[in-house]
């Protein structure tokens, strides 16, 4: 939404209540919600992708969406580049949440990968068990592939994320707002890329669901039910039309599954 919406929500959205500058709102919060959905953006992204979400979830669902350092009004924190770090921080700032209910997390791409980790760290660190993983757009936590992506040049960075789709052409060929958001993006890019799963922390006991984009080269159909490895509960895949941001021109069917999957669980 931008501020000349009925709810004169910010832009970037507002601070939620007990997330710190980890979490961000779009409208009024619902004062009926049955569940929390959490939705975590992809290497680069900002919560403002998910703004359309709301209206499309509420009132049954409440959704607010995380921000990571290094982007938006937190653009003079520095960027996170550890996968630990990244999702026992996140962890910590979602635990509050529990407090009013069901806790879900949905996460794209990247996100995807730091909510599953910081699923399991709700679970071991802070005895919060979520009531739905949703993933999209990336294959299990143990068929991630190492990458040096992040150590290739801003040019090269660019040309990755316009072949995927999710960025605005005219803000990389802006130069100074590529040189903006480029930190952003190469410190993200690090982070998935050095990434290694490591079973100590134990599975999931959660249903996962997974979906993914049946153009995308980066989520193969024959990975993606791989994620039933990382839950003693339920899972299940569901391929869209589009490639990698599939989510852009999906958002509406997305959103009633998960609305409709996670109502369901309850």
């Amino acid at each position: 939404m931008d501020s000349t919406s009925p709810h004169h929500t910010h832009p970037d959205g507002t601070p939620a209540s007990n997330g710190g500058r980890w979490l961000r709102r779009y409208g009024p919060a619902p004062t009926a919600s049955e569940a929390t959905l959490v939705c975590l953006p992809h290497a680069g992204g900002a919560p403002t992708f998910f703004r359309d979400w709301p209206a499309l979830l509420t009132p049954a669902v409440d959704m607010v969406a995380v921000c990571y350092p290094g982007r938006q009004d937190r653009f003079d924190e520095p960027c996170v580049t550890d996968m630990r770090v990244m999702a026992g921080t996140v962890a910590a700032a979602l635990t509050p949440l529990a407090e009013r209910g069901p806790l879900a997390l949905f996460g794209h791409s990247m996100g995807a990968a730091v909510a599953y980790e910081a699923a399991r760290l709700l679970r071991s660190r802070h005895e919060v068990r979520p009531a739905y993983l949703f993933v999209s757009g990336m294959v299990p936590p143990h068929r991630i592939p190492p990458g040096t992506r992040h150590l290739k040049s801003d040019a090269d960075l660019a040309a990755d994320l316009l072949e995927q789709g999710g960025t605005d052409a005219q803000v990389l060929a802006d130069e100074e707002l590529k040189a903006l958001v480029m930190p952003a993006v190469r410190a993200d890019y690090q982070l998935i890329e050095t990434y290694r799963h490591t079973p100590a922390i134990g599975s999931l006991d959660i249903p996962i669901t997974a979906y993914y984009g049946q153009d995308d080269a980066r989520t193969p159909a024959d990975a993606m039910p791989d994620w039933q490895l990382h839950t003693h509960a339920a899972t299940a895949t569901r391929c869209f039309p589009g490639g990698h941001f599939y989510l852009q021109q999906e958002r509406r069917d997305v959103t009633m599954d998960i609305r409709d999957r996670l109502l369901a669980s309850l």
